[in-house]
């Protein structure tokens, strides 16, 4: 049987996929992508457009392999004692893209791009499609950043302002060659300015310990010296020349990572609103090195899925009143711990009905010591066992019954009528205790016997 025409085409085209190249036919997917628009691209790039040219260019060209971001951060954190030339030498033996190499330096930056990978992901995905709008995105926010007064040239940094083709570049480079300063900012104060009566606009602009790149200028394709802009082509370089993608890329060994939708409105400078700020945002500033108690990232712990720990919260949930480890009362708050019950010692856990603690005090004759102590002067509770809504004990003691001609002592402490209480019901007093019956004597040798008594005189007769 002869297949028939539309099935003999599918097939065709199936064949002729499969012996396409993967580079090839990934880069077919990556330019049907839709770009970000210009707005949308401000506010993924906002974090990081201040950042030195250099070091710009390598996040952004990162940004091409989400999965490899989470990869060198992971093994990172489980080399936390590699430092310098042996750090980069390691890197390099991983077969990491040379942008992770140069990278690897600055650990808390790596942090910062996993904790948000679906954001540098989409700054990638815009990176590949097209270079020249990510370029003036950089462009336009660092204009927006110098005319509120933000960028500005410190002890750390240089900002040159150039004109090329009409235009106005700005150009950030580190102050010494061999020491870089990662800068740390809100995006939705640095891009229009503090405001009247507020700080210096130039203050709003920190950094943090400098890291010395004196070794890494080296002739490396990773190398710092061959990494920057070039802003009248709009293209970053690497190596000297331009970035078109990596010669050996790295090949994740298992890949998992799946991009997520960006929530615009999650975020900064929404509809070109820059002082906009959303619920519980927290800016994206680079943190500490990661650190090796820090569980991996994988399929089952996914960047942005665990709430961060933000400065002031404590890292535990508060504990219910009464229990150990409660957290002090605050003044100006309702207390809502419920008062001691009275008959028990303020702080103390024992209860009633349990095993009294070992440093208690010994039990007197008549005391029961399953009860609490009691402080002196106040009147004390008899156990009323038909309480309603108590249960009975399981076990009673033996009551103390009275030998025969013994009565019951006299239980200390316990008064017939309960304060505020209904009267219990009276028990029933005491049997007297009966007289003991003589036993007869027997008779023994030698025993007297008793004395008769006397006759009476005759002639004496009763009178009738």
């Amino acid at each position: 049987m002869r297949p028939k025409p539309g099935v003999t085409n599918i097939i065709a085209f199936v064949l002729l996929i499969t012996m396409m190249a993967p580079q090839d036919f990934g880069a077919l997917l990556l330019a049907q992508t839709p770009v970000p628009s210009p707005a949308e691209l401000d506010q993924l790039l906002a974090p990081v457009a201040l950042y030195p040219d250099s070091l710009l260019s390598q996040i952004t060209t990162a940004a091409t392999n989400p999965q490899e971001i989470l990869d060198v951060d992971n093994w990172l954190a489980q080399n936390p004692s590699l430092t310098g030339t042996a750090l980069t030498d390691a890197a390099q033996q991983q077969g990491f893209d040379p942008a992770f190499i140069a990278l690897v330096n600055f650990p808390q930056v790596l942090e910062m791009m996993a904790e948000n990978v679906d954001d540098y992901a989409a700054i990638g995905e815009a990176f590949t499609a097209d270079q020249g709008a990510v370029s003036a995105s950089i462009q336009r926010l660092r204009d927006e950043a110098y005319n509120a007064g933000t960028l500005r040239s410190t002890p750390e940094q240089q900002v040159e302002v150039q004109q090329a083709s009409g235009q106005t570049i700005y150009v950030i480079q580190p102050v010494n060659p061999q020491v870089v300063y990662v800068p740390q900012y809100d995006p939705t104060v640095v891009y229009v300015g503090p405001g009247s009566g507020a700080v210096a606009a130039a203050s709003l602009i920190s950094f943090g310990v400098g890291i010395g790149i004196g070794a890494l200028l080296v002739d490396h394709p990773w190398g710092w010296g061959g990494w920057g802009w070039n802003w009248g082509a709009r293209r970053a370089y690497y190596n000297h020349g331009s970035w078109g993608g990596w010669s050996n890329p790295y090949r994740p060994p298992r890949p998992w990572y799946r991009p997520r939708p960006i929530v615009w409105a999650n975020r900064p400078g929404y509809r070109g609103n820059w002082k906009y700020r959303p619920r519980g945002y927290r800016p994206p500033r680079p943190g500490n090195r990661p650190g090796p108690n820090r569980p991996p990232w994988g399929p089952g712990n996914r960047p942005g899925t665990r709430p961060p720990n933000r400065p002031g919260r404590p890292s535990i949930q508060p504990v219910k009143p009464g229990t150990p480890n409660r957290p002090p009362h605050r003044p100006g708050t309702p207390d809502t711990t419920k008062p001691n019950r009275p008959g028990t010692r303020p702080g103390t856990p024992h209860r009633p009905g349990t095993n009294p603690p070992a440093n208690s005090r010994p039990t007197k004759p008549g005391e029961n010591p399953n009860k609490p102590d009691r402080p002196s002067g106040q009147p004390t509770r008899p156990e009323n066992p038909n309480r309603p809504g108590t249960k009975p004990p399981t076990t009673r003691p033996a009551p103390n019954r009275p030998t025969p001609g013994q009565t019951k002592p006299a239980q200390p402490n316990r008064p017939a009528v309960q304060p505020n209480r209904p009267a219990a019901r009276p028990k029933p007093a005491p049997k007297p205790a009966q007289p003991a019956r003589p036993q007869p004597q027997k008779a023994t040798p030698h025993a007297k016997p008793e004395a008769k008594p006397e006759p009476q005189p005759k002639g004496q007769m009763a009178k009738g």
